[in-house]
């Protein structure tokens, strides 16, 4: 089973461009995001055309996750946990059977900037609250995947520059440790569980030229619990498409799991 994890930056920008990926790299199940489109007006067609099941979490103009999926999702879940005031469309869960079930989350962690400020406090609360529920995942002792844009920059080598990011919210130790407090729980973080060296990226600024300079950062994550790591094939940033017309500044991390 393939899966791949995508923020696609506005789902009109990316009429164009996602199907023409899909058609090509053929995942199983995409976890989008950034849809910046309500439920509604998702263009639902476009991939139930190709066979995907299509479930979202809408917010007009920002935000917004979505799951596609070749296989039936079932019990879908709309929200992070732990906060009924935040309106924020940020998370979305189900469950995928192949050969058994596999869990799948799908987040949009916040960005955090300006920091230090409000903004970044409501991103270290929110990474509090992913802790919970990652840890409730642990429980379960069952496959189970949390893949998105985490805005978190884990290691120096994640970056091309790393120094130009220290006081970035993606950056910060603040974030990081955070990050890494999610991983201790015992979840493997799927691409360095497959590649150790620096220079590999999945996010590349629309400015000063980065993509040509080949100056991005790696913020698009998968974290694996046990029973999912040992079904781990292959993990692959599809970075060229980051060179095809009218691209997101993010692009696609897939994992490939035995199911």
């Amino acid at each position: 089973m393939k899966i791949a994890t995508f923020n696609i930056n506005g789902i009109k920008a990316r009429a164009l461009a996602l199907p023409a990926w899909l058609d090509s790299a053929q995942p199983d199940v995409v976890l989008l995001q950034e849809i910046k489109s309500v439920d509604d007006a998702f263009p639902r067609d476009m991939f139930e055309d190709r066979g995907y099941n299509v479930e979202t979490h809408g917010q007009k103009s920002f935000n917004g996750v979505a799951i596609l999926s070749k296989l039936p999702l079932q019990d879908v879940v709309r929200g992070l946990p732990g906060d009924g005031n935040d309106d924020q469309a940020r998370w979305i869960e189900a469950t995928v059977v192949g050969k058994q079930a596999l869990r799948i989350c799908g987040l949009y962690l916040p960005n955090g900037n300006p920091a230090p400020g409000p903004k970044f406090d409501y991103k270290l609360t929110w990474m509090e609250r992913l802790r919970d529920r990652a840890a409730e995942l642990l429980k379960d002792e069952e496959p189970a995947l949390m893949a998105g844009d985490y805005n978190v920059i884990p290691q120096p080598e994640d970056a091309k520059r790393p120094d130009a990011w220290r006081d970035d919210a993606l950056f910060r130790p603040e974030s990081r440790a955070a990050f890494r407090r999610v991983l201790n729980l015992g979840y493997t973080e799927a691409f360095r569980a497959r590649t150790q060296a620096a220079g590999h990226f999945s996010f590349w600024d629309y400015q000063a030229g980065a993509w040509n300079k080949n100056d991005g950062i790696r913020i698009d994550h998968f974290l694996l619990t046990p029973q999912a790591a040992d079904l781990m094939l292959d993990c692959q940033i599809d970075k060229e498409i980051r060179g095809h017309e009218k691209p997101s500044d993010h692009v696609p991390v897939w994992v490939e799991l035995d199911l």
